[in-house]
């Protein structure tokens, strides 16, 4: 395992999954020097919780070890966003599960991590922290009344969190139609929502 890899080809993101889906250590090693740092950072944006945020990482890494044969050369940035995004939604599922089976009383410990769950995901507007809750309540409901193609894009970028860019990779469409449907995306969803509840978007676009 390891060995020599040339600077040019053999440093870039895809032959280090290549080397990790072989084996390699070393390389799994290199690839988490590489995007740890940012994959925590945009962490840490969407969870308060630092504990959770260092399990969600290490269980993204171990993903990545184990399902390194599957990338199939699409950004690299995109594919591990990706893996790290579900990682938390599936973290958060989980709390939200045990929270409902647990039946302290009020001010426990439990209402407490409750209260940081619920301030987790930060984003940088207003919309964006209602359209981070896209699994739950109202918006869940709306989100299942728009079309399936602009639901992803919303998915793509709003709780994968990733960029145009890498939302484009991702679902195989170009950049301009995944800003186009972003946009058709919101407006349906706002539309929905007014039907459901006239508050939580109900502001300017």
């Amino acid at each position: 395992m390891g060995g020599h890899r040339e600077k040019d080809e053999g440093d870039s993101d895809a032959a280090l999954l290549r080397a990790v889906a072989a084996g390699d250590s070393a390389a799994m090693a290199a690839l988490y020097d590489r995007h740890a740092g940012w994959l925590h950072a945009r962490l840490t944006r969407r969870c308060a919780d630092a504990e959770v945020v260092r399990e969600v990482l290490q269980d993204t890494f171990v993903t990545v070890w184990r399902s390194a044969h599957g990338h199939r050369g699409e950004e690299a940035g995109g594919w591990l966003w990706t893996i790290a995004a579900r990682r938390l939604v599936d973290a958060r599922r989980a709390h939200q599960r045990a929270a409902r089976l647990e039946t302290t009383p009020m001010n426990s410990p439990t209402d407490e991590t409750r209260v940081g769950w619920a301030q987790a995901a930060a984003a940088p507007s207003a919309e964006d922290r209602v359209l981070a809750g896209l699994e739950y309540g109202d918006v869940g409901t709306a989100l299942d009344r728009i079309s399936p193609e602009l639901r992803e894009v919303l998915r793509a970028t709003v709780v994968d969190g990733l960029t145009t860019r890498e939302a484009a990779r991702l679902l195989g469409i170009p950049e301009g139609t995944v800003k186009s449907r972003a946009l058709r995306a919101r407006a349906e969803l706002r539309a929905a929502l007014a039907q459901l509840n006239p508050s939580p978007m109900g502001g300017p676009a």
